[in-house]
């Protein structure tokens, strides 16, 4: 059938391990990038003026927010438009898909999961970013966030290995997340309620290392 001319062939276990290797590397080079990146705009970038109250802070991480959604979630569902309008692919029900059209597809899938970690993060780093000093973390986390998105599409499309090129985005968002967290659990309940919910996410990470990790 025509539409499975770009389908990959399915991995064997020491393809796909030789692909875990590859994506590694690429996850090492996307996040010693992605941070020197975000500490130069964290730490160079000029100090951003009138953000003492918390509504200014809110309405500039919202417009970061838009052009974070514009440029990684929209333009992803124009590509997927373009897509069906010049394919077979114009009618789904024919289970018509190229390659590229799947890659956009999974694209669009998980931008759309990640916008959602993406949100809280920004919100609630605007939150306890007090002044325009601090407020310059909010602006190196959406332009990073929003450059490792695009790394993860373009990559993608190279090969699955390659897709790691955005995974600092992921861990950008993680760690701003368990900083909020921490945040959040101190106002609520003071270091003692911080450091459970920390230990918490550790446990929670420790379970999930151990159950899905490779037995072969």
């Amino acid at each position: 059938m025509a539409e499975m001319d770009d389908l990959p062939e399915p991995a064997g276990d020491g393809d796909w391990r030789r692909r875990r290797r590859a994506g590694m590397i690429s996850i090492a080079g996307s996040v010693l990038i992605a941070a020197l990146l975000w500490f130069g705009l964290r730490w160079i970038a000029p100090t951003i003026p009138g953000m003492e109250a918390l509504a200014d802070r809110l309405i500039y991480a919202f417009k970061w927010w838009c052009l974070a959604l514009f440029f990684c979630f929209a333009m992803g569902v124009e590509a997927v438009a373009h897509e069906r309008l010049q394919s077979p692919a114009f009618d789904p029900l024919t289970g018509y898909e190229t390659r590229r059209l799947r890659v956009n597809l999974r694209y669009l899938q998980n931008t759309l999961e990640q916008f959602l970690l993406f949100t809280a993060a920004l919100f609630g780093l605007a939150l306890y970013s007090d002044g325009g000093d601090a407020m310059r973390a909010v602006q190196a986390t959406a332009i990073v966030w929003t450059l490792c998105r695009f790394a993860f599409w373009i990559g993608y499309h190279r090969s699955a290995a390659m897709r790691g090129l955005g995974a600092a985005g992921v861990m950008l968002v993680l760690i701003v997340l368990i900083y909020l967290v921490a945040r959040i659990a101190f106002d609520l309940g003071g270091p003692v309620a911080a450091a459970a919910a920390i230990a918490l996410f550790v446990a929670i990470e420790f379970v999930l290392f151990r159950t899905t990790r490779a037995r072969t």
